[in-house]
C-alpha cells in the first residue's frame, strides 16, 4: 500500500512522505524496546563496554551507553538518576552508603616506570618519600641519573583514593610534576619519559606491558604486581571494580548487574587482566 502512495502528485506526495517518515521513526523506536545509561570509572569502563556489548547480543532491544569520567561521576550520576548505573574502581566509603555496591571484578594499583628503568621494586617507604619529594634523583633508589618525575591521578579518581590510602598521604602532600586523568593517559605518560613513575590500574598496565607499550610494573617491597599475588591476598594495593545503584535494582538494571557478575563474562574479565569474582 505504502508504494502506490507515491504514485498521486502535489499536497498528496509531499503527506506521503511525511507518514512513510513517521512510521519508519516508529519502527526504530519499538526496535529499541530500553537503554541502560552506564558512566563512571576509567578503569571498569573498557570492561563494561564488553560485556555490554555481549549482553545486548543475547537481549535484542536492549541498548546499553558506556561512559567514562571518573568514579566521582559514577557516583554522582548514580545519585542524581542521570546514569541507571555508576561504575566505582574502588569500595565505597562511609560517606557512600546511601548507594549500593556489586562488584565484577578485582583489580589493583599497579606502580609503573619505563622499562629502561634499571629499578625493580621499590618498598613502601620509598613510594611515599618519592611520592612526597623526599627523594627526587633516582640513583638514590639504584637508578641511573637523573631526576623522578612524578605523575600523580586527579581529583576524583579512585585509583588516586587508593592509592592515598595504601600510602596513609594525603592530597596535598603529593609533589607532582605531572597530574593525568584516566590509566591510558598515565601509561602513555610514563611510557614516554624514562624518568618518569605513575601509578595505574594494574589491569591496563599489564595488557600494555605485554603488547609492547614501554613500561614495566615494579614489586612493592618483595611482593610482585601479578595477578597470583592478587588472589592470595599478599599484594597491598587490592581493590574492587564495582557497579553501583542509588536504589535496589530492579529490570533491565538488574537484568544487567546479574549478567555482569556470572560466570558468562569470566573470559571478558580475564582479557582486560582482572581478577573474577
Amino acid at each position: 500500500m505504502l508504494f502506490t502512495i507515491f504514485f498521486v502528485t502535489g499536497k498528496r506526495v509531499a503527506a506521503a512522505v511525511l507518514l512513510l517518515a513517521a512510521l519508519t521513526a516508529c519502527s526504530q523506536q519499538t526496535h529499541i524496546k530500553s537503554k541502560l545509561i552506564i558512566t563512571g570509572s576509567s578503569t571498569l569502563a573498557p570492561l563494561i563496554n564488553d560485556i555490554a556489548k555481549r549482553f545486548e547480543s543475547s537481549h535484542p532491544g536492549i541498548r546499553v551507553d558506556v561512559q567514562s569520567g571518573g568514579s566521582s561521576r559514577g557516583i554522582a550520576d548514580a545519585r542524581s538518576g542521570t546514569a541507571d548505573i555508576g561504575m566505582v574502581s574502588r569500595a565505597l566509603k562511609n560517606s557512600e552508603k546511601d548507594l549500593m555496591a556489586y562488584t565484577v571484578a578485582r583489580d589493583a594499583i599497579a606502580i609503573i616506570v619505563h622499562k629502561d628503568n634499571p629499578v625493580q621494586i621499590l618498598s613502601r617507604k620509598q613510594l611515599i618519600a618519592i611520592f612526597t619529594g623526599q627523594i627526587t634523583q633516582w640513583n638514590k633508589l639504584g637508578g641511573s641519573n637523573g631526576p623522578i618525575v612524578v605523575v600523580n591521578k586527579a581529583a576524583g579518581r579512585a585509583t588516586l583514593d587508593v592509592f592515598l590510602d595504601m600510602m596513609k598521604l594525603e592530597p596535598q602532600q603529593i609533589k607532582a610534576h605531572i597530574i593525568i586523568g584516566d590509566n591510558e593517559q598515565g601509561i602513555k605518560t610514563v611510557a614516554g619519559n624514562r624518568y618518569a613513575i605513575g601509578y595505574v590500574s594494574m589491569g591496563s598496565a599489564r595488557y600494555h606491558a605485554q603488547t609492547h607499550t614501554p613500561i614495566k610494573l615494579l614489586g612493592i617491597g618483595t611482593i610482585a604486581a601479578n595477578l597470583a599475588n592478587i588472589e592470595n591476598g599478599s599484594y597491598p594495593h587490592i581493590r574492587q571494580l564495582n557497579l553501583i545503584t542509588h536504589n535496589k535494582p530492579d529490570g533491565w538494571v538488574k537484568s544487567f548487574i546479574d549478567f555482569s557478575q556470572s560466570a558468562q563474562v569470566h573470559d571478558l574479565v580475564h582479557n582486560h587482566y582482572f581478577l573474577s569474582l
